[in-house]
């Protein structure tokens, strides 16, 4: 498979606030310093949430690709998820990001093959596999 490139541009609005654009996307985002830093700001996304939504949207749409080729029937799929931020050795860390998918089957029948697809779908997430963070995923399979 080719290459492919994914374009990101930041640029600082004011204080330790930026807005976040790319040429192949509608919408853009603002960012700033978390609320946990000296002039951190409330309300905004920050990286450490960026990171830890990259991951578990990633874990998404790898589990609906997977689903999709597996054939599964599923209601809905949802997932919690947490960075946990530490210092390590002088530095910041996302030292792991916890991972709380529930998927929604209509039959009891399915239950095991949902297991599998949220497996295979954490070990082939190419975000998860990039990073050196511990991945923890706690999955649920609920029944309607």
């Amino acid at each position: 498979m080719e290459a492919h490139f994914y374009n990101v541009n930041v640029e600082w609005k004011n204080d330790r606030k930026g807005e976040m654009s790319s040429s192949e996307l509608s919408q853009n985002i603002e960012v700033a310093t978390p609320p946990q830093f000296p002039k951190g700001m409330e309300g905004i996304w920050s990286p450490e949430h960026l990171f830890t939504a990259a991951v578990s949207s990633c874990l998404m749409t790898t589990f609906l690709a997977i689903a999709e080729n597996s054939k599964l029937e599923f209601v809905s799929f949802e997932c919690k998820s947490k960075g946990k931020l530490e210092q390590v050795e002088g530095k910041f860390l996302m030292t792991e990001v916890i991972l709380e998918p529930v998927v929604t089957i209509k039959n009891e029948s399915e239950r095991e093959k949902a297991e599998r697809v949220l497996q295979k779908s954490e070990a082939n997430c190419l975000i998860s596999n990039s990073v050196k963070s511990k991945i923890t995923m706690i999955p649920e399979i609920k029944l309607m």
